[in-house]
């Protein structure tokens, strides 16, 4: 059964970086729009990155220059001067069928991973 199963999240202070990594066991995920997606406490999951078939990116505002995703073995996401406001669950996701206007769009969830931004 194919999954994906994310890593990389933690504890940073307010400036910091941090780069999530999402094990992606399928290439049929790999083909379609993947992408990440964050959850903080209280809030609903929000889309923050996207990625097509053909590696061209979308990021939410907040992420713009702070975030950058890539696909190669692996879905990363790459953090940086990271604010506390950045605090939540991060998922990475699959949509599968659909290979472009990728930007939160997702079928297929992971477990999350914790990242916690302190001032």
């Amino acid at each position: 059964q194919a999954s994906l199963v994310e890593s990389g999240g933690g504890s940073v202070q307010a400036g910091g970086s941090l780069t999530l990594s999402c094990r992606v066991s399928s290439d049929y995920y790999m083909n379609s729009c993947m992408g990440w997606f964050r959850q903080a406490p209280g809030k609903e999951r929000e889309a923050v990155a996207s990625i097509d078939l053909g590696g061209r990116t979308e990021y939410v505002e907040h992420a713009k220059g702070r975030f950058t995703i890539s696909k190669g073995h692996t879905l990363l996401l790459r953090m940086n001067s990271l604010k506390p406001e950045d605090t939540g669950m991060y998922y990475c996701a699959a949509h599968t069928g659909q290979f472009r206007d990728c930007l939160g769009k997702a079928n297929n969830w992971g477990q999350g991973t914790q990242v916690t931004v302190s001032s």
